[in-house]
């Protein structure tokens, strides 16, 4: 049975282990509605994918909850169109 001819020391043995470690997940906001999400995959809140709608997500709620979604993407798209209004092109325009 092989056996270590010397002991490793704590150095050694932390510099091997110094790469194993849990990263945080790298999340992007949803250009839609503004949540983190993880890159190249479905917004789960609004349901878009590429701006491009893939689920229905109101399909599934039930009618509190739908009123309370369609107000919250109401405001959402009000704010849009307020910062919309305050670059270059939206003054030069007014």
């Amino acid at each position: 049975m092989a056996v270590p001819k010397q002991r490793k020391t704590k150095s050694r043995r932390n510099q091997r282990r110094m790469h194993i470690f849990l990263e945080a997940p790298k999340l992007t906001p949803c250009p839609k509605c503004g949540k983190l999400v993880l890159p190249h995959t479905v917004c789960l809140n609004c349901g878009f994918y590429k701006g491009i709608e893939v689920i229905d997500v109101m399909k599934k709620l039930t009618k509190k909850e739908k009123k309370k979604k369609q107000k919250e993407i109401a405001t959402k798209e009000k704010e849009e169109k307020k910062g919309k209004s305050l670059t270059m092109e939206g003054l030069s325009q007014k």
